[in-house]
């Protein structure tokens, strides 16, 4: 996670993407490219500069990296640090073109010194901030004229949003024992019928095992991140939009979600220039 207030307690991201690196595979890591260069179809990532705020497990960046891109990440996590580093030392030992660093989206100065980048992605990060709005603002110096903003952010369901933040704010501060009965039974109610609904056309778990082609995720490790991710705010589309529109931003693709998930927005930034 890219940056988090210390007032509140906090879900150990970097532990469950500690976790996580042991199942990534080829087939995953696939996907996640796949996945990143069809949302960004209409950029030329080779050589471009990338930003990944809030890198977590690293696979976005290590996707943008073979894709071409100039990457830097960082994460507010020192866990979520180390895991995005041992995925660099893997896959691209000594690159100079992937930079890995501790750092947070809510420190003004400390973005002030990255300069701009033709991509500023932060994928399901500052909703977990606890500032969420703050985090969305310091994004538009970081995107440089003409070049493109790739977020996602919680989809606001009003009441069921407010009951899933006092979920979560409950596991933060639940015993290891609480924290297991509270996602089995989070699993049970998010999954339940689609499991049975697998089981009874004779393919157990197909659904859950498929999550893996959706960005090259695993299906446990984000059930866990969704039922512990605290702090946690939403956002409606709309609001979203709204925000960056006046702020000098195109919509160039939507993506939504019903229910608990994410949604993508991709934005452009005016490049400045004075048209017809």
């Amino acid at each position: 996670m890219a940056g988090s207030g210390d007032a509140e307690p906090r879900f150990a991201f970097g532990e469950n993407w500690a976790r996580f690196l042991a199942k990534l595979d080829d087939r995953r890591i696939a996907a996640a490219e796949n996945s990143l260069a069809a949302m960004l179809a209409h950029v030329d990532l080779a050589g471009a500069r990338f930003l990944d705020i809030g890198s977590g497990s690293g696979l976005s960046s290590l996707a943008a990296r073979r894709l071409g891109a100039d990457v830097h990440s960082f994460d507010y996590d020192p866990t979520s640090v180390a895991v995005t580093t041992e995925l660099r030392r893997r896959y691209f030992p000594a690159d100079d073109s992937w930079r890995v660093e501790q750092g947070s989206v809510l420190d003004r100065e400390y973005l002030r010194k990255l300069g701009t980048f033709d991509v500023v992605y932060s994928w399901g990060v500052l909703h977990h901030t606890g500032a969420m709005w703050e985090g969305l603002d310091h994004l538009v110096d970081l995107v440089a004229p003409g070049g493109t903003l790739f977020i996602a952010l919680y989809n606001d369901q009003g009441m069921v949003s407010r009951v899933w933040r006092r979920i979560k704010k409950r596991y933060t501060q639940s015993s290891d024992f609480a924290r297991r009965l509270i996602v089995l039974t989070a699993a049970l109610y998010l999954w339940g019928p689609t499991w049975t609904l697998d089981l009874a056309r004779g393919h157990p778990l197909e659904t859950w095992r498929a999550r893996a082609a959706d960005r090259g995720m695993s299906a446990w490790h984000d059930l866990v991140d969704w039922v512990g991710g605290y702090p946690f705010e939403v956002a409606t589309p709309g609001a979203v939009f709204d925000f960056y529109r006046k702020r000098g931003f195109s919509l160039v693709r939507l993506v939504t979600r019903r229910g608990h998930g994410c949604n993508e927005y991709v934005f452009t930034k005016d490049d400045g220039r004075v048209r017809d």
